[in-house]
């Protein structure tokens, strides 16, 4: 079923990409044969290939396309003998031609994308859950029983993670400090201050609490 995502994305990709093209290529011709026309009626008035500001001024008087009129340019061609040469950036075809097709399948490939997402993200594997919680490893992310995620700060996350991954889901404090922060000689207050926040935060997702163990360790428990 994942793969069929992925195919359908790919071809939405694909189609809006070639809907895009096909519309600037289109316009880049039209422009291309405007600027050609409008060119050899310039040259021909004037009878002259040098180009001044007169050749400028007629030929873009001779141009058909009125969005095209002053933002076309006229360039010597030095591989032709000097012969003036119409061009036109990419940016200004790009506008004139018509991308709302594209973009309207651009936004169905946005939308799909999107649901390909929370698809993935909905189907991620998780663990078979404790007291109600849930720990999807590939994103290392905590699911309450209805599947939302239990927001955490990096700290709670870190905690919560070593909670998950001992056995008894006990850890001493001294575990803790010395993994949360190695370098600092005494993190009793600022482990009380993180277990104090994140109590709540647990009791509210789910039916574990986060428990003392007579002053010397911190265990989540199941009420």
């Amino acid at each position: 079923m994942k793969h069929h995502y992925v195919i359908v994305l790919f071809a939405l990709i694909v189609t809006s990409s070639m809907v895009s093209f096909t519309s600037y290529r289109a316009t880049e011709h039209e422009v291309n044969e405007d600027m050609s026309q409008a060119l050899a009626l310039a040259l021909e008035e004037q009878q002259s290939d040098v180009i001044n500001a007169d050749t400028i001024q007629v030929f873009n008087r001779n141009l058909r396309m009125e969005a095209l009129r002053g933002k076309a340019m006229l360039a010597v061609d030095t591989r032709q003998g000097f012969r003036p040469r119409p061009q036109c950036s990419i940016a200004t075809i790009l506008a004139l031609s018509d991308q709302r097709p594209a973009m309207v399948l651009w936004m169905i490939t946005m939308l799909w994308g999107t649901f390909w997402l929370w698809q993935q993200r909905k189907h991620l594997p998780l663990d078979c859950g404790y007291g109600g919680l849930m720990y999807a490893e590939n994103d290392r992310r905590f699911y309450d029983a209805q599947g939302e995620q239990v927001k955490l700060t990096p700290m709670q996350l870190q905690l919560m993670e070593m909670f998950w991954q001992s056995p008894s889901h006990l850890l001493t404090k001294a575990e803790i400090c010395n993994t949360l922060w190695p370098k600092k000689d005494d993190a009793n207050e600022t482990l009380y201050t993180l277990i104090r926040r994140l109590k709540p935060v647990i009791e509210q997702h789910s039916n574990l609490k986060i428990e003392s163990d007579r002053g010397r360790a911190y265990g989540l428990k199941v009420n």
